[in-house]
């Protein structure tokens, strides 16, 4: 019976760490799409120094705050579909 435990709680770290990888890589995909769509538009136009920056900036600030709202979504969702729906029973379908 223990080993059983041993291997559902390896299960469960192993679901764990590929959900973090797919969180990390799903959100750096999205960053990085997003910062393209803001700063492209420098490389194709001939576009003031000043909007350059601007650009830059905001294209960076807003992949950040994209990455990490992915992350968090990504992981909060693994994390509520991975608990019990009664304390101290398992689902149904597990």
């Amino acid at each position: 019976m223990e080993s059983h435990g041993g291997r559902r709680r390896q299960a469960e770290r192993d679901a764990m760490t590929v959900e973090i990888g797919y969180a990390l890589f799903s959100a750096a995909f999205a960053a990085a799409v997003v910062f393209g769509a803001i700063v492209g538009p420098v490389f194709v136009f001939d576009v003031l120094q000043g909007a350059r920056g601007t650009l830059v900036s905001v294209g960076a600030t807003v992949a950040v705050v994209l990455f990490f709202a992915r992350v968090v979504s990504v992981l909060t969702r693994f994390r509520k579909r991975s608990q019990p729906n009664q304390p101290g029973r398992t689902s149904p379908d597990s």
